[in-house]
Formats: structure tokens, sequence, C-alpha cells
């Protein structure tokens, strides 16, 4: 081999040379050999904590079964849920209604369960309030909005009445955003190109967003409330100051024209926004709040039909993206610097996904490093399905790291002051020991206390609806008769029938009419028929 190598170089003409050997080696090119120079978004070399994440569905018997779940093909979760309740939109034949349970009311559920059915139209929507877990807001195809007072032990009967009904949509309303630092201030987007601001206490509207030329497809508050990101139906995303109405900033979103979502990434000046390419293909993009002509970042998820959902967590800086109809929720880490977004995995289910309800924070499982649950609507199946999304740790002591404080239940701003132009950071508890973070007790106004209505007796009930059709049907006098006053007319009326009476008698007592017997008949007939026309004469 070494002779073959040298008559080579001899040909070549490269005698004189020190070593043959390196000279053929340096006729091959071996630059494919070398290692690619590492990128800092390389996501294969990426360290993070939460890189191996992953999740964990709950076993059936902690699952809710046997909830007839909506068909509404409007694009809504149809799901909440908060430390003591979950809620589902249900499937009615008319009407609208949704299931309100107990968190640990798991397990095959009574097919006739008590539902919330004030709603005469299809619900398409339903929050919880952050700062009461009792109190629900709902939005319907009736063109209202409902709050609801859940009590402690969950439902006991069907619930008809309601806090506060709230009207100034003209159509439907299809969807609702409680304001995520004062406290009774709720948003609603309605198919009338409207975002109506509600204080929640006086039950008036305390601004009206008109600036949306087509159908609302979703809106966010970033997290001091302070602004409001909307996409629509013309491609725009747009940011607003809520109590104004202003337009901050506006640009055009996903070219696609199936319905694009948004989300604020927290308090960083940045918004997350997906949707679908011109091909139809499915996109995320990072957008600045200050300008919304370009984005950030553009890129390409795949190329399913769903629309995809996002959901940020703000205490662990991760966003998951779940597709409706998808069985697969993928989930990203937020950098502040490009690309902005790292892929980290995937939980995939073989169940497809027909909405999502999120846990809030002080609500997970902090022994078992869970950082976020979801509970999953399954598409073909009536099961709300629990799942955790989890931290592999060795240790089961608490960890600081991935619990920072968060968000409690106590208001910063009263829904006066924040309408009067006041921000405030949200009050933040630690889930270690569930104090503020502050160290004290704040407390901003004296809160509104719900009290549900009891039950009334059946009989009351029966007495109350005889009487109401009653109402309907005739005008009756209770007062006794013999308090009535004769009036001149009555009188008058009495006196021409006994003359009528009397000249009855002196016209037939030849024919031997004459006998006590016939008079009395005949007077009672004739006191019968004055009695009867006075008593409807009265009535009249």
């Amino acid at each position: 081999m070494i002779r073959i190598k040298e008559e080579l170089v001899e040909k070549l003409g490269l005698e004189g040379k020190d070593d043959p050997h390196n000279l053929l080696n340096n006729m091959v090119d071996v630059r494919a050999c070398y290692k690619p120079s590492e990128k800092s978004w390389f996501r294969g070399v990426r360290s993070s904590k939460f890189r191996h994440v992953y999740g964990v569905p709950a076993k059936r018997e902690r699952c809710y079964d046997n909830i007839k779940i909506t068909k509404n093909a409007h694009d809504s979760q149809f799901c909440a849920v908060n430390p003591k309740f979950l809620a589902v939109v249900t499937e009615v034949a008319g009407g609208g209604a949704f299931l309100v349970l107990p968190l640990d009311n798991t397990g095959r559920l009574d097919f006739n369960a008590s539902r919330v059915t004030g709603h005469t139209g299809p619900v398409l929507d339903i929050k919880w309030n952050p700062f009461n877990d009792n109190v629900i807001a709902s939005c319907s195809d009736d063109c209202t909005v409902k709050l609801w007072h859940i009590p402690d032990g969950g439902l006991s009967r069907n619930l008809t009445d309601w806090l506060v009904e709230l009207q100034g949509h003209k159509r439907r309303v299809a969807y609702l955003e409680w304001h995520p630092v004062a406290e009774n201030v709720l948003f609603s987007a309605g198919f009338d190109h409207l975002v109506i601001v509600w204080d929640i206490n006086r039950g008036e509207a305390v601004s009206v967003i008109d600036r949306h030329p087509n159908v609302i497809y979703s809106m966010s508050l970033n997290r001091d409330g302070s602004l409001l990101a909307t996409t629509c139906k013309d491609k725009k995303l747009r940011v607003f100051e809520p109590r104004s109405g202003i337009v901050v900033s506006e640009g055009v979103c996903h070219a696609g024209t199936k319905a694009s979502k948004v989300v604020f990434l927290g308090g960083s000046g940045r918004l997350l926004t997906t949707g679908f390419s011109r091909h139809s293909d499915r996109q995320y993009a990072i957008w600045s709040q200050h300008d919304l002509s370009m984005p950030l970042t553009c890129e390409t998820i795949d190329s399913s039909s769903g629309i995809v959902f996002p959901y940020y967590d703000n205490d662990t800086n991760m966003v998951f993206l779940a597709g409706k109809g998808d069985g697969n929720i993928r989930y990203y880490e937020v950098a502040n610097e490009a690309p902005w977004l790292h892929y980290l995995s995937q939980f995939i289910s073989g169940n497809p996904q027909r909405g999502l309800g999120i846990m809030p924070k002080r609500g997970v499982n902090t022994s078992i490093c869970e950082v976020y649950r979801f509970y999953k609507l399954h598409a073909t199946r009536g099961m709300c399905e629990p799942i955790s999304m989890i931290v592999p740790r060795k240790s089961d002591q608490f960890q600081e790291d991935l619990y920072p404080d968060t968000i409690g239940t106590t208001p910063a701003l009263s829904a006066k002051d924040w309408i009067s132009g006041m921000n405030s950071p949200p009050i933040l508890i630690s889930l270690k020991t569930g104090a503020l973070s502050t160290g004290g007790s704040i407390t901003t106004h004296k809160p509104r206390v719900y009290k549900p209505a009891q039950m009334p007796p059946a009989t009351d009930l029966n007495t109350k609806k005889k009487f109401a059709f009653l109402s309907t049907e005739t005008v009756p006098d209770y007062r006794p008769v013999e308090l009535h006053d004769m009036s001149e007319k009555s009188q008058k009326t009495s006196s021409n029938q006994s003359t009528k009476f009397h000249e009855l008698q002196q016209k037939f007592g030849s024919a031997g009419l004459q006998t006590p017997r016939c008079s009395t008949k005949i007077y009672e007939l004739v006191s019968k028929f004055g009695s009867y026309t006075h008593y409807n004469k009265k009535l009249v």
C-alpha cells in the first residue's frame, strides 16, 4: 500500500517532499469531518431545569366521567377550574347550562347532576373570579353576561338565580376575561365587534371599545392589567389602553383565514400569537407590544387544521401550545433574547382534546413538583381528565426554584381605583407558607358577601304559581262583601228589581201564583239574578 502511494506521488511530481503520506492527506477535503460550531439556540445542548418536564394523566378513578360535554363549534375552552370547583359547559336541549362540581367529586357522575341553567341560549365561555373561588362568570348566545355564586358544598339543585346580569351586547357574547389585579372588573367580547369593560359592583359598563371592524377572536391582559391585546378576523393584532379604548399599537398578525389567539408574556413587554400561514400551516410568533409592524420571530409548528391555544405560566416562564382536536401538548421556555422561545418537549396522548382548563398555581401539588395542571375535555367521550406537568426531582421537599411567589386571592386595587387610572402589580403569596410575600396582611376594601338564596317550601311555590296564573286571567277583589259600600248605581238596580218583582206578583196573581211557595221561588229567582248582575258590575 505504501509503495502504491509512493508511485502516485512520483507520477504527480511531488518528489523532494518530506513525507508522502502527509502530502496525500493534504489532497483530501476533511472539512466535512469538523463539528458544527455551537449555537446558543441549539435546543439539543441548551441547559434548562424544565428540560425534562413530563406530563402524567390522572388515573381513571381520579377523572370526571359521564359528562355530557357541549358539542358547540365555538373556539372556546368550555372548562374552568380553581382550587375548589370544576366547571364544564354541557349539552342541553334548550337554553344553556354548565356543570359545577367540587374538585374532589371524581369518578362516574350522576347523569341528572345539578347544573347552572339560567341562560336562554348556549353558554360560550365561563371564567372563575380570581379573587373569589365561589363566583363564576358566564356568557351566552342570549347576549348576556351573568355572575353566579356557588356554595362551598356544590349545587344541590339546578341554579337559576344569578347574582348580576350584564346587558350591553347586541349579539352573542363570545369571550370573558377577569382583570388580574383589580377586583370586580370583567372584560367581555361579543360578535357585535365590541369589547365592554364592566364594573361588577355597580353592574355598569366602564368602557366600550369599538375599534374592531370584524369578529374578535381572542383577548388577553398583561400582568398588571394596564394593557389589553386582541386578535380580530381582519388579521390584525391590536394593543389597547382598556380604560380609554385608545389603540397603543396594531399590525398584521397571521396571514391565514382561520382564528388566531394571543397571550401576553407576563410583564416582559412581549406577546405570543398563534395562527395560520397563507398556506394553512400552523404558526406561532413573538411580538413587542411597542411595535407590531414586524414579529420578533415567527416559526411554523405543523400542518394540522385545529386552532392552537397558547397558555403562559409566569412563574416558570413556560409556554404551552395545545391544538383543538390534537392529542399532544407542546411546551417551550421563554428567553429574553433571540430566538425568544426554546422548544422543550411535548406530552403525547391518543385521545384528542376539545378544551383545556387551567388550575391556578396556588392549586398545584408542590410535594410532587407539579408546576402546571390541565383539565382536558375529551373530544370523543364525556370525560374530563387532569394532566399534571411535573419536574423530576429526587427530593420531596419544597423546591424554592420551582415555586417563586405567585398571585394570591387578594386584589391589589378596587374597581374604583383602577377606573380612576391607578395601576399596581399583583399581590403575591408564598406557596410554601401561604402568607403574603410582603410579610403582612393587605386589605384593600371590605369584600362583598354573597349569600345564597334559601329554597322556599314546595307549598309556597305552588301558591305563588296559582296566584301568578290567576292574575293574568282575572282581577279578583278579596275584600269582604259586607264591607263594600253600595254605590248609587247599585242602589237604583236593587230598587228596580223590587219594583219588577211586585209587578210580576200583581200580573200573575189571578193565575194562582200568590201562594207562599210560588212567591218564594220567584223572589229567589229574581234575587239570584240581581245578585249575579250586581257582582259582575262590581268586578268591572
